[in-house]
C-alpha cells in the first residue's frame, strides 16, 4: 500500500512539473497540445522507472541473450509481414517483395526465431500504417504524447489502431496466451529502446522536446524514403 501511495504521490508530482513546463513553451505547430502532452509524459517517465524499467531488467536478467534475440526475431517477422502489405498500399513492388521473401524464408526455414534474411543481405522494410495513410494524403495532425506507448501523431496513432486491430496475435482464441504475447511484444519493444532511451536522457535538457523532435524527424524521413524535401525550421 506504502509503495502505491508513494508511486500515486510521484505521478502527481511529475504531471505537475510537466504542466508548468508546458505552460512555459509556446507550442509548436506539430505540437498545439504541448502542456497536455507533458503532463502525460510525466505519467509516462514515473511509471516507465516503477513499473517498465523493473520488468526489462528482471527480464534482461532470467532470460538468456539468445532467447530474448529469438523473442525479438519472432515479433521482427510479423512486422516484416506488415511492411510488405503497407509496401503494396504504397505501389512498392520492389520493397513488398523484399519483405514477404523475408517473412517465408525466416517463418519456412527458421520458424521466424532466427533472421536469416539479414544475414544472406535482404534488409528490413520499415513500412506501415501510419505512412500508408500519409502516401495516400491524410494529414499527419497534432504529436501526442500517449503513457507507454510513447510519442505519436493523430496519422500514426490512427495507423496502430488499425495494426492492432489486423494484428495475427489478436486471432488467437486462447485468451492467456494471446495476452501473454501482447505483454512479452511489449517487453521487448521496451528492452530494445534502452539505448535510445538512454540517449535522450544524456542527450537534451529537455528530454520531452528532444523525442518529439527525434520523433517527428525520424517519421519525415521513413515517409518519404530517405529523401524528405525541404522543409521551413519553425522552431
Amino acid at each position: 500500500m506504502k509503495r502505491r501511495r508513494a508511486l500515486a504521490a510521484r505521478i502527481v508530482g511529475a504531471v505537475a512539473l510537466a504542466a508548468l513546463a508546458g505552460c512555459a513553451a509556446a507550442p509548436s505547430k506539430d505540437d498545439p497540445f504541448e502542456p497536455m502532452n507533458r503532463a502525460l509524459f510525466g505519467v509516462h517517465e514515473v511509471t516507465d522507472q516503477y513499473v517498465m524499467k523493473p520488468a526489462i531488467d528482471a527480464y534482461t536478467a532470467v532470460v538468456p541473450r539468445l532467447v530474448r534475440t529469438g523473442v525479438s526475431n519472432f515479433f521482427n517477422n510479423l512486422d516484416d509481414l506488415y511492411s510488405g502489405i503497407n509496401a503494396l498500399l504504397q505501389g512498392k513492388p520492389d520493397k513488398a517483395g523484399n519483405d514477404f521473401g523475408r517473412v517465408m524464408l525466416n517463418s519456412f526455414v527458421m520458424g521466424g526465431i532466427f533472421d536469416l534474411a539479414s544475414d544472406i543481405g535482404i534488409e528490413r522494410g520499415s513500412e506501415d500504417f501510419g505512412q500508408t495513410f500519409g502516401a495516400w494524403g491524410m494529414p499527419q495532425g497534432p504529436y501526442l504524447f500517449v503513457p507507454i506507448f510513447g510519442p505519436t501523431t493523430v496519422r500514426d496513432g490512427a495507423g496502430w489502431g488499425v495494426r492492432i486491430y489486423a494484428s495475427l496475435i489478436g486471432f488467437i482464441p486462447d485468451v492467456p496466451v494471446r495476452n501473454s504475447l501482447y505483454g512479452i511484444g511489449a517487453v521487448d519493444i521496451r528492452a530494445q529502446a534502452t539505448d535510445a532511451i538512454s540517449i535522450a536522457d544524456t542527450a537534451s535538457l529537455d528530454k520531452y522536446r528532444f523525442i518529439r523532435n527525434a520523433y517527428l524527424q525520424r517519421r519525415r524521413y521513413l515517409l518519404y524514403d530517405g529523401q524528405p524535401p525541404p522543409e521551413k525550421d519553425d522552431e
